[in-house]
């Protein structure tokens, strides 16, 4: 193994090696070494489009890992085999041999989300879904991707420039803000800074000129500031250090931009940054008033975010203070730890304990959003919507009537807050008290404001209340109240036609339906429901004009559709039925028949039990049980249930097989209508055998035959499709 590594390259292992013993607290040599050896055989003879051996990348990045975000052995040997299953023909099997499982989970979780593409929404949004979905299971995977990105941003040249674009572009507008929600401070100065060198390079480079231009005027005036601090703090026993620092070429850029200002109108480009050696948080407060007591400080930029840190648990306290000449400058104060966590965020808590394990609550407060995005989100959209609200949006910290603290993002409304607190609090929301006054539902909420939320048993969430909340959370919960009152008045109105059709003995159609409502402004059956519910349109004229339109030899869509869709289910559910049967000749029995086993037995075709249905059996003339459901139409016979061929059925818990069970659902035919329903079912675990959907004058029925494991499963995965917008019946196909 040795002797196929040149000698150069063979530096590089003992270079990652003394990286490893100088940066990370205890790790296994021997582990890094196998990864080592195992990416060099991957990518052996392989190129970068800069034309060096492609071997360099991983090593390169396993590099950036240790300087960067130092963690573990573990990371540094997922590191370097993290594109080793996409890229050779290695499998995760095989580093579970070689390295174990834990190396080969992160590196599986790296492989599932390297293909992330932007501007195409369902791919984007999947491609994130799997992003999160990988980094809740293992933040080192996210870590590691980081380290891997700012590699690739590092060496951007050798692309065309189309690519170089567009992995700026994503670089920018995905890694960066995900790194300052991890608390990366450094990672994502270094991202913005690559992203506009290649989004906006004329502009880069006027600003990176202009600032190496003025470097040496700034260390000079910083200079002169710095050290009599400095001097001032220690002769007071602070262990300080002072830093002066610039502000980064992005940063400048978005004020130049989004306030429309020049390079020369920018006066807060000093900044100094005071390190305090201390656990005592109290100190930061006593170094700012001696600071301020030499340059008078600048109210209005006071932040303290010790006392409150932001949401990625950033602490420090935030000044700007009057510098010599009337220049303004910025000023941060922060323990060493505090300094620590600035830099490198979620990575810092590796320095700080000897093992991280997967739940450790300090690594868990950094994924808890990520968990509440992927269980609330309910489509493509919605997962966007909310995974780019928690990247982007400022925060203002808000407080109940007890006292305790709500982070919500700048521009909540009292709406917003009250979903934050509980789902039934915001339902029933009628109004708000902020610091003591009432204020309109639309009022946005500002930093240090006591909100009170009033509420009524009566009240329901308006739509309109969609236009002024901000948060993902407000606008899933009101969405999913709103569908499920619609869906509630569709069914009380589909309750009414019926009961006025049992009294005239005549069926319609839904396109007949909405031939005779389209003048009351009415596009689908789900409308007509819903108005003859609220009493808007009167059902008995709606009979008599759907009477005479039938007359004149409208024809309507016959029960033989309806019966022609069971047959399908009933042809597809006996293959599957024979197929199985004929691929599993030696099966453990799923069902007990008379609490006697290895007992010939088959399900009925005519309704297809399944387990957790109420059963029966029937013995046949060849001796072999057929078994039904109690509520199926063959076995509502009264002398057949009394027959001695009735055997009593019940099903075997010890075995879980997947059973094949037909779904019909009833909706509105809108857009992405069948993109919803099989995003419900993914979620849900289930493969689909098949689906289709019939859809006519803005309404569709549709059949969908699923997997499932029991009848429990099965009903709640009914009631999950249930509550999809525009859905108002889902049902057994045959019941």
């Amino acid at each position: 193994m040795l002797a196929q590594i040149e000698k150069g390259h063979y530096n590089k292992l003992h270079e990652i090696l003394q990286l490893s013993r100088k940066n990370l607290k205890n790790f296994d040599e021997s582990l890094i070494q196998r990864a080592f050896f195992m990416c060099y055989r991957a990518h052996e003879g392989e190129k970068r489009a800069s034309g060096e051996p492609f071997f360099y990348h991983p090593v390169e990045v396993a590099t950036i890992l240790l300087n960067e975000l130092p963690l573990d052995g573990v990371s540094v040997a997922a590191a370097l085999l993290h594109d080793v299953i996409e890229d050779s023909g290695y499998t995760y099997e095989d580093i579970v041999a070689e390295l174990g499982v834990e190396v080969a989970d992160i590196v599986e979780g790296l492989t599932k989300i390297s293909g992330i593409m932007i501007n195409r929404e369902n791919t984007q949004s999947e491609g994130f879904r799997k992003m999160l979905l990988s980094m809740v299971k293992d933040i080192r995977v996210i870590l590691i991707k980081f380290c891997d990105r700012l590699h690739n941003m590092r060496t951007l040249e050798s692309l065309p420039e189309h690519r170089r674009l567009k992995i700026a572009l994503e670089t920018r507008d995905i890694y960066a803000p995900l790194a300052h929600r991890f608390g990366l401070g450094k990672m994502k100065v270094e991202f913005e800074n690559l992203a506009l060198k290649f989004i906006d390079p004329e502009m880069y480079d006027f600003l990176y000129q202009k600032i190496r231009i003025g470097k040496g005027d700034r260390v000079n005036y910083l200079g002169k500031m710095i050290e009599p601090i400095k001097a001032d703090l220690e002769q007071q026993s602070f262990k300080v250090e002072v830093q002066g620092r610039a502000k980064h070429l992005f940063s400048i850029y978005n004020k130049m931009r989004n306030k429309n200002k020049s390079f020369e109108d920018i006066h807060d480009l000093y900044g100094i940054r005071v390190i305090i050696d201390t656990e005592r948080i109290a100190e930061c407060f006593s170094v700012y008033g001696f600071i301020t007591q030499k340059y008078p400080p600048v109210p209005q930029y006071f932040k303290d975010y010790i006392s409150i840190p932001k949401h990625n648990g950033y602490q420090s306290l935030h000044s700007a203070i009057i510098g010599p000449r009337g220049h303004m400058v910025e000023l941060q104060i922060r323990t060493k730890r505090m300094h620590e966590f600035a830099e490198l965020g979620v990575a810092a808590h590796w320095r700080y304990k000897e093992k991280i394990s997967r739940d450790d609550a300090n690594i868990d407060s950094f994924l808890r959003w990520a968990r509440e995005l992927i269980k609330d989100a309910d489509s493509a959209a919605a997962f966007m919507e909310g995974f780019k609200l928690n990247l982007y949006h400022d925060e203002i910290y808000v407080f109940t009537p007890k006292g305790d603290m709500k982070t919500m993002p700048a521009g909540a409304t009292p709406i917003d807050f009250a979903y934050a607190i509980h789902t039934e609090v915001g339902n029933g929301c009628i109004g708000s008290k902020v610091n003591g006054k009432i204020v309109r539902l639309n009022a946005q909420l500002k930093s240090g404001d006591r909100v009170e939320i009033i509420t009524s048993k009566n009240q329901k969430p308006k739509s309109d209340w969609l236009k002024i909340v901000v948060t993902q959370r407000a606008k899933l919960k009101i969405r999913s109240a709103i569908n499920e009152d619609r869906r509630l008045q569709i069914e009380k109105g589909r309750g009414i036609w019926e009961k006025l059709l049992t009294g005239t003995k005549k069926l319609f159609s839904d396109s007949e339906i909405i031939q005779q409502v389209k003048k009351y402004g009415l596009k689908t059956p789900a409308d007509f429901f819903s108005a003859l519910a609220s009493q808007q349109i009167d059902g008995e004229e709606v009979i008599e004009r759907a009477t005479s339109f039938k007359k004149e030899g409208h024809a309507a869509r016959s029960l033989s559709e309806e019966a022609r869709e069971v047959e399908e289910y009933l042809q597809i559910a006996r293959q599957e039925q024979e197929q199985q049967q004929q691929s599993m000749p030696v099966k453990k029995d799923e069902v007990i028949i008379a609490g006697m086993s290895n007992i010939a037995y088959s399900y009925a075709k005519c309704c297809q039990p399944v387990p957790g249905d109420d059963v029966l059996g029937f013995v046949s003339a060849d001796g072999v049980v057929k078994i039904h459901r109690k509520n199926c139409i063959n076995v509502s016979n009264e002398n057949l249930l009394k027959s001695e061929r009735v055997v009593s059925v019940t099903w075997n818990r010890k075995v879980e097989t997947d059973f094949l069970a037909g779904i019909k659902i009833v909706g509105e035919d809108r857009l992405g209508i069948m993109n919803q329903l099989t995003t419900v079912i993914s979620k849900f675990d289930t493969n689909i055998r098949s689906i289709s959907l019939n859809a006519r004058d803005g309404m569709f029925v549709g059949t969908m035959m699923v997997y499932v494991r029991n009848s429990e499963k099965l009903s709640t995965l009914m009631e999950k499709l249930k509550k999809v917008q525009g859905i108002f019946t889902v049902e057994r196909l045959i019941s």
